[in-house]
């Protein structure tokens, strides 16, 4: 049994309906990328036996939907966060499904879940629940004014050139704050919407020269960002967002940081992608 990562796509399993998603998609993104498949599961000591079966039933999955592509097994003892964040390094993507078994049916989004994809050394890619039969727009990505936004651009650029979606750049300005009747920005969060279209025009026009095959539409909005991907992103097939948290993505506003809340409550497929690929 093969366990080297490196490369790879690496989905993690668990058995739940929401892991037998997260396979699906990671076939079809090995497919796509011409990249083999890791297959990971962390096993709990007194449990020894629901490794294997899992890993025949994957390959079951496998051989319907990709005959012939590589797969490897990494079936390790241990905490599912260690194993998964251990499996991604190296890797070129990590897929983990939203909803987890275990003693607190721990909702991979629960502690392990925004742990893995806040800290994996490679793109987290978290398959949240939502409505198959919608029609849907996409991929979003949000960006800031940082240097950190590169990277998660160019990994939405990628997928929506890959996947032959259209790609919506989205840019979060802070909202006016009303004093008495007057509204006010406060010092030094300042930004005129004449800034945040260049600031757009900018990012994309050098993603456009190389993926020149995505349509691209961009939008410049008002108020949290954690607030704008959440809405925009119920009728898109994925949201974009970077695991640092720059000045326009620290919302740290009840319900939670930009990555915490997005991957908790959006209702499509979440990618979370680390600032220094």
């Amino acid at each position: 049994m093969q366990t080297n990562s490196a490369g790879t796509i690496v989905v993690g399993l668990d058995g739940s309906r929401s892991s037998e998603l997260a396979l699906a998609w990671a076939i079809e993104q090995s497919r796509l990328e011409h990249r083999d498949l890791t297959l990971v599961h962390a096993a709990a000591h007194e449990d020894p036996e629901t490794g294997p079966a899992l890993m025949v039933r994957a390959r079951q999955v496998i051989e319907h939907k990709a005959p012939g592509l590589p797969a490897y097994e990494r079936i390790e003892a241990g905490d599912a966060r260690d194993v998964l964040i251990g499996a991604a390094t190296g890797a070129a993507m990590l897929v983990i499904g939203s909803r987890g078994r275990g003693p607190v049916h721990s909702a991979l989004l629960g502690s392990v879940g925004v742990a893995v994809a806040r800290h994996a050394p490679c793109p987290a890619v978290v398959l949240r629940p939502g409505n198959p039969g919608l029609v849907r727009d996409g991929i979003l990505v949000g960006i800031d004014a940082t240097e950190h936004s590169r990277a998660p651009l160019e990994f939405a650029y990628r997928q929506a050139s890959l996947r032959r979606l259209p790609l919506t750049v989205l840019h979060a300005t802070p909202a006016a704050v009303p004093v008495s009747s007057v509204p006010y920005i406060v010092p030094g969060e300042a930004e005129s919407l004449d800034d945040a279209r260049l600031l757009l025009a900018e990012a994309t026009s050098g993603m456009g020269e190389k993926y020149p095959d995505v349509n691209v539409r961009t939008r410049v909005v008002t108020g949290p960002a954690r607030s704008a991907l959440l809405r925009i992103s119920q009728r898109m097939n994925m949201v974009v967002i970077g695991s640092h948290q720059g000045p326009a993505a620290a919302d740290v506003v009840p319900g939670g940081t930009v990555p915490t809340s997005v991957l908790g409550h959006a209702t499509c497929a979440v990618a979370v992608v680390p600032s220094d690929l």
